[in-house]
């Protein structure tokens, strides 16, 4: 087992004293030492798997535990904070914050939680579906012609769920994850926000 102290900044003028120290009296008080420290200055905004977080978590293992001031070290937002978290669960890493006195590991309420990330994943499958059954029930009333047109390969298969995409990305939430949910490969949501810019 290998214990991370992560600490995140947003600015160059806010010191990492504070939280390096916190969690160094948290390890002594629970006699635990920390294997490496991950350090870095940057906005919560910013996707966790394109920080320091997220390389980190890429090359940890089973059981390794993860030590941090508070959830929102982690992340700016509350989706960005519990994509982190499933992510976590899902490698069996374990997450301990000090001031929240959050535990992620293998107990009830880490298991709680997973049934949780479960059950919402299934929500937002079933409301996906009965979305584009309703659009597609709307523009067959209309009479639209639906599939793609014959020979048109620019229109993504994403395009009926736009504003979803955008929301999920404005909140943190990574392409390839995205991509997960809506069961596409990254790279066809790659070219589909791309085309969304101006």
């Amino acid at each position: 087992m290998h214990v991370y102290g992560y600490i995140r900044v947003s600015t160059d003028r806010q010191t990492i004293e504070n939280q390096r120290y916190e969690i160094e009296q948290f390890c002594l008080r629970h006699h635990l030492h920390i294997h490496q420290w991950i350090e870095e200055t940057v906005s919560g905004t910013i996707a966790w798997e394109k920080r320091a977080l997220g390389r980190l978590l890429r090359r940890t293992a089973p059981d390794d535990l993860l030590i941090c001031t508070e959830l929102s070290r982690l992340g700016r937002s509350l989706f960005m904070i519990l994509d982190v978290l499933n992510h976590c669960m899902e490698r069996k890493i374990r997450v301990w914050t000090i001031k929240d006195n959050y535990r992620l590991g293998d107990d009830i309420s880490s298991k709680v939680i997973a049934f949780a990330f479960g059950l919402s994943a299934e929500i937002e499958r079933n409301l996906i579906s009965q979305r584009t059954r309703e659009a597609l029930a709307r523009r067959r009333a209309a009479g639209y012609p639906l599939g793609r047109t014959p020979g048109c390969t620019l229109r993504s298969k994403l395009e009926i769920y736009r504003q979803t995409i955008l929301s999920l990305r404005q909140n943190g939430l990574s392409q390839s994850r995205i991509a997960q949910k809506f069961h596409v490969h990254p790279s066809t949501v790659s070219r589909f926000l791309r085309r969304q810019s101006p």
